[in-house]
C-alpha cells in the first residue's frame, strides 16, 4: 500500500512538472517553436514535400520547344497585383521581381509548421538567393513579431507584410502555403502545408523555371 501511494505521489509530481513547463511555454509563446521543432522530424521523412519531378520534366520540355509549340503544358498566369511592405517600411511591388523565379511563402510566427520549415527555407535562400527572389510574407497581425522572430533566429530571409489586398489566386486557408512563379510569370507550384525545400530535387525544379 505504501509503495502504491508513493508511486501515485511520484506520478502527480511528474504531471505537475509537465503542467508547469507547458504553462511557461504558453505564457512565453515558446510552445509554437517547441511544436515546430518536433515537427521537423516529420519533415525529414520527405512525406510532406511537393512532388516536383514531373513539373521539372515539363519545364525542361517547354524550354526546349520552339516558340510556336510552347504553352501546351503551360501553367496559369500568376497575379502580380500585390503590394508588400518590407522590414524598413518600404513598399515593394511583386512586379519588381518579374523576370526572376519567385519563391513566395505565407507564414506566421504562431504557426508551428511554418516555424518547422523555416530553417530549410533559410538554407535554400543562402544557396539560391542570387538566382531566386524570396518573398516571405508574414500573416502576423503585428509585423514586429515577425521581424523580432527573424532577428532572434538570425535568418537572412527577406520578410514582408501585406500592403494591399491579396489577389484571389493567393487566398489560402492553410498556413504555411508556398507559391513558386517561374521567370515567365506563370504559377508553377502551389503547395499547402509544410515541406523541406532544401533538397536537390527542389533546387533542380527551381533551376528549371529560369
Amino acid at each position: 500500500m505504501n509503495n502504491k501511494k508513493k508511486n501515485m505521489k511520484q506520478t502527480w509530481i511528474q504531471y505537475s512538472i509537465f503542467g508547469a513547463i507547458a504553462l511557461v511555454l504558453y505564457a512565453t509563446g515558446l510552445h509554437t517553436e517547441v511544436i515546430g521543432f518536433a515537427q521537423r522530424g516529420l519533415l525529414e521523412t520527405g512525406l510532406m514535400n511537393p512532388d516536383v519531378e514531373e513539373k521539372t520534366a515539363i519545364a525542361h520540355v517547354n524550354n526546349a520547344e520552339p516558340e510556336s509549340l510552347k504553352g501546351i503544358n503551360s501553367n496559369p498566369e500568376a497575379s502580380f497585383d500585390l503590394q508588400l511592405r518590407d522590414e524598413e517600411g518600404n513598399i515593394v511591388a511583386l512586379t519588381d521581381f518579374k523576370g526572376k523565379v519567385i519563391f513566395m511563402n505565407f507564414w506566421a510566427t504562431w504557426c508551428p509548421p511554418c516555424v518547422a520549415e523555416m530553417p530549410a527555407i533559410d538554407r535554400l535562400h543562402q544557396e539560391m538567393g542570387d538566382e531566386v527572389a524570396f518573398v516571405m510574407l508574414s500573416m502576423d497581425q503585428n509585423f514586429e513579431k515577425a521581424v523580432s522572430f527573424k532577428e532572434r533566429k538570425d535568418y537572412g530571409l527577406p520578410i514582408y507584410e501585406l500592403a494591399s489586398q491579396l489577389p484571389a489566386m493567393y487566398r489560402s486557408t492553410a498556413l504555411p502555403t508556398t507559391y513558386v512563379i517561374d521567370a515567365d510569370g506563370k504559377l508553377a507550384l502551389t503547395h499547402k502545408g509544410m515541406a523541406d525545400y532544401d533538397t536537390d530535387e527542389f533546387k533542380k525544379f527551381l533551376k528549371s523555371l529560369k
